[in-house]
């Protein structure tokens, strides 16, 4: 990774990284962090980060984070074993300032959640990483919270397994204010099918690439591919 040049034009991603197993049923995470390091992001929003029984210990060892990448952390753990909340973690890039983060519960039948900051920038952008439900009815309901968590003067990105297989309906609570974005076929990742994993973002948020990681590793890493995109964010008048 190199130096953070510009910090109005950063690439976000969002992977599923199934807590660090592969399709070979072995748990590798330097594996994925190979995988995600791949991606040349400064953002990088995880889900299934933590293991889910007992304390659930990070799927990603900290210090193999800390040796063998340039991210940092963003500190949302509510415990000192876990990497995200609710398995929802995010990796900054080393140089990137972040402040107002926050933990989300989210409704519905499932345990589910989210995590909030706001990169830390002249104008101000909210950030929020998520994995939603499986049942629809309840992804409607975590949409609504997510959006009125925003304000309608903030610029925001929404990053993560949104878990909606249909590519018009689903995400309704969203429109308007978001522009949802589908890079590809995430899922699954030994032949992928469905576009799970999506990225978000406000009207004056510029996407000018996006795309799949799509690599013999990433196949195998998970059953998930990770999403990406490069984003021109607003600059403060």
């Amino acid at each position: 990774m190199g130096v953070l040049c510009d910090p109005h034009t950063l690439r976000f991603a969002s992977y599923n990284i199934r807590k660090a197993k592969g399709l070979d049923q072995k748990r590798d995470p330097r594996r994925t962090l190979q995988v995600i390091n791949r991606l040349e992001a400064d953002v990088v929003a995880l889900q299934e980060a933590d293991k889910r029984l007992g304390a659930r210990h990070s799927a990603l060892p900290r210090n193999l984070i800390e040796a063998e990448t340039g991210f940092d952390v963003l500190p949302v753990a509510n415990n000192d074993v876990s990497l995200g909340w609710h398995g929802n973690a995010v990796l900054l890039r080393k140089g990137i300032t972040v402040k107002n983060v926050e933990r989300i519960d989210l409704p519905g039948m499932e345990p589910r959640g989210a995590v909030r900051f706001e990169l830390d920038l002249a104008k101000p952008v909210v950030v929020i990483g998520t994995h939603l439900g499986l049942l629809r009815k309840h992804r409607r309901r975590q949409l609504e919270l997510l959006a009125k968590s925003i304000s309608t003067a903030s610029d925001a990105i929404i990053l993560g397994d949104l878990n909606e297989w249909s590519h018009d309906r689903g995400q309704e609570p969203l429109a308007g204010a978001f522009t949802v974005l589908s890079p590809g076929r995430t899922y699954h990742a030994a032949r992928p099918i469905a576009a799970l994993d999506r990225i978000a973002h406000t009207v004056d948020i510029t996407v000018t690439s996006a795309g799949v990681e799509q690599g013999k590793l990433a196949r195998r890493a998970s059953d998930h591919l990770p999403v990406w995109a490069d984003m021109r964010l607003p600059i403060a008048a």
